[in-house]
């Protein structure tokens, strides 16, 4: 699971690394995060009608740099 997540969230997993974080920790302060990533950069969510319409969990804090990943990504489709 951690190598997954940080095959999406790199930055953030070698962030919490690098301020002493434990494998569990990190894991569980960027899992999800990675999941809602992936659910976003491969087009999931790109023909949603309205936010009305998203699913609860297609939201998750993320910083500046993952948005505009998605959304370089989704001007690519």
């Amino acid at each position: 699971h951690c190598l997954s997540a940080r095959a999406l969230c790199r930055r953030e997993i070698d962030g919490d690394r690098g301020n002493g974080y434990s494998w569990k920790i990190t894991l569980l302060r960027n899992y999800w995060k990675s999941k809602v990533k992936q659910e976003w950069l491969s087009g999931k969510y790109s023909h949603v009608p309205s936010q009305n319409s998203l699913p609860e969990k297609s939201m998750y804090p993320m910083d500046v740099d993952t948005w505009g990943e998605i959304l370089e990504a989704e001007l690519e489709r």
